[in-house]
Order: structure tokens, then sequence, then C-alpha cells
């Protein structure tokens, strides 16, 4: 039974919804989420649900939004700790990438849950276009292409990242197989400039200055979420 709700802001409500529709997802699978599920379990009357997300696929898509800056913040953080060289660089992104896709594999989940949607479709360009961007960014450095060419090398990179956290999340690879996979497939992907950065000595390098540029538009939320203006300007915000 729903209980009276806490006094809250819009805003700490809200994150408090999604931290929970995280949870049940973890617990119950994304055909676990409802609207209704989500007030049981968040304490909260149906109406405040509803007047923050309004419809399922409303919920579904502001979840994913969230869980999606996460991933991004993580593979951000990551980077601007990385060693300087391309092969380091290569590697890091490919570590914090398969680190997320087996932390979080609520993300999978919703977006399987909303495969088809249009409003999904949308934000999957979104999210893939700032992945290669910071991708593209941080391997500047170390290659030969023009910016363009490079940023689509980027993009063919991330979709065979997210099949092999496919085979990662089906158990048909270990970690370190697909994290060399991934950093290989990186590597191949720079050109003949990749060369000068392999023998670079240790330390942070032009990783942690251009992913701090690549990654300035984050925003942050409670416990360093990585949630930004995206997730308020979501449905039913």
């Amino acid at each position: 039974m729903a209980t009276t709700p806490t006094r809250l802001s819009k805003q700490a409500r809200r994150e408090q919804l999604l931290d929970t529709a995280v949870a049940i997802v973890r617990t119950r699978g994304a055909d676990g989420l409802t609207l209704v599920t989500l007030a049981e379990e968040a304490g909260v009357s149906r109406p405040v649900v509803y007047g923050h997300f309004a419809t399922r696929p409303g919920l579904l898509l502001a979840l994913h939004r969230r869980l999606d800056e996460r991933h991004l913040a993580a593979v951000t953080r990551a980077l601007r700790s990385a060693a300087t060289g391309a092969d380091a660089v290569a590697r890091a992104i490919s570590t914090a990438y398969f680190a997320c896709a087996t932390d979080m594999p609520e993300l999978g989940a919703v977006t399987a849950a909303l495969k088809g949607s249009p409003e999904m479709e949308a934000v999957r360009h979104d999210s893939a276009d700032r992945y290669a961007e910071l991708m593209a960014t941080v391997l500047r450095p170390y290659s030969s292409l023009a910016p363009k060419d490079l940023g689509l090398r980027c993009a063919g990179v991330l979709g065979a990242a997210d099949a092999l956290a496919a085979e990662l999340n089906r158990r048909r690879a270990t970690d370190d197989e697909a994290v060399a996979a991934l950093t290989g497939l990186i590597m191949g992907s720079l050109g003949s400039g990749a060369e000068a950065g392999r023998g670079a000595e240790s330390g942070a390098g032009p990783a942690e200055t251009e992913a701090g540029a690549a990654g300035a538009g984050l925003g942050t939320g409670p416990a360093g979420s990585g949630v930004g203006a995206e997730n308020e300007a979501g449905p039913g915000a």
C-alpha cells in the first residue's frame, strides 16, 4: 500500500523514483517496471509517479537517459586518468565500456524494452553520437586521419563494442577477451598515426585533457550519478 510521501523537491523526488526504477529492473527485469509497481516500491501515490513520467514508455525513456549518462560519465572518468599512448587510451576506453556493460545490465534491459519506439531511436542516435565524439576526441592525438574519417571509424567501432558486450553478457567471451578485442579494433581504426603513441611514456597525457573537455557537458547528480539537464528534460518532467 502506498504511504504518504516524504516532502521532497520535484527533482529530488524524480531522482528517488529513478533510483527505485533501477532497483526494480535489476530484480524483476524491465517487464516488472510499471508506473504502478514504481509507486508501490517508492512508497508514493500513483499520481506522484504519473506526474513525473505520465506513461510507461516515458518512464523507460527517462530511465534509459539516466543510465546512459552514468555510463558515459564512467568512461569519461576512466579516460581522465588514462596513461599516455594509443594503446593505453584504447584499453582505457575498452575496459570502462565493458565494466559499465556488466555493472549496469539494466541499461540493456531497458533498451530492449523500448525496441521499436520512435522516441527510443532518437535517444539511441544521440547517445551513439556522444560516445563517438568522446572517443574521437581522445584518440585524435594518435591518428593521422581527418577528424570526419576518425569520427566515422569511431562510430563503427562502437557498433562492434555493442556486439562484443552482447557476447560478454551471454558468457560467450570473458572480460579480458572482450577488452582485448575492442582494444584491437580501436587501434586498427586509427591509421598510421597510432604508431606515434605506442612508445610514449606512462602518465597522465592527452586523454586527461581531451576527456575533460569532451565530458564537460555532463551534469552530475547525487552520488556522482552523471545525471544532467537532459534528465530534467525527459518525458513527464
